[in-house]
């Protein structure tokens, strides 16, 4: 029951775009198309399941034992600049037309704060190593549902006349805030 309840908090009730403000530079930059959006929800699930994991463990057996907790913030970006290299690796050998489609946005997973605040998170709230593997991964989740539906909105947007000085951010910020009104309906559920 606790780790449901762990999944429906990351996922709905403090998503962590819509309540947390984390993660807005992707969320408004790569929510033009619904499959760029399922291509960086992937790369940052990826991203934000394995930085949780290796993060924990450095704050567990090496920052912590070593009495130097205060490098926690150097430290965690260090991790998830490096597996960000890693992903961006991959992707390009692997899937090329992704990478292309990621462009700029991939290299931006790296000061992508929603990777750093779900670690840290992780560590503040004492998660064990399997609770926060299930957190990051929730908060992902609920990172690419919300990008998610931002992009199918904006395609359907595109059909509709929009006035001229609303077209692009300006409608998409108002989207963002209905879309995180609606998910506060969810505040009720824990």
């Amino acid at each position: 029951m606790e780790y449901i309840l762990i999944i429906i908090t990351a996922i709905f009730v403090n998503n962590v775009v819509l309540a947390q403000f984390l993660g807005i530079c992707p969320f408004l930059g790569v929510s033009n198309k619904i499959n760029t959006a399922l291509g960086m929800t992937g790369a940052v699930t990826f991203v934000i399941v394995l930085a949780t994991m290796v993060t924990y463990l450095i704050q567990t057996y090496v920052l912590n034992k070593l009495g130097i907790a205060f490098m926690q913030t150097i430290t965690f970006i260090l991790v998830i600049a490096a597996l960000v290299q890693m992903v961006e690796i991959i992707l390009k050998k692997v899937s090329p037309p992704l990478y292309q489609a990621l462009g700029i946005f991939l290299p931006l997973i790296t000061t992508n704060c929603a990777v750093l605040g779900v670690a840290i998170l992780v560590i503040q709230k004492n998660y064990n190593l399997l609770q926060g593997v299930v957190f990051g991964a929730a908060t992902a989740i609920g990172f690419g549902l919300a990008l998610v539906i931002l992009a199918g909105i904006r395609e359907q947007m595109e059909l509709v006349n929009i006035p001229k000085g609303m077209k692009g951010v300006p409608i998409s910020l108002i989207v963002a805030g209905i879309l995180a009104l609606a998910f506060m309906g969810f505040a009720g559920l824990v």
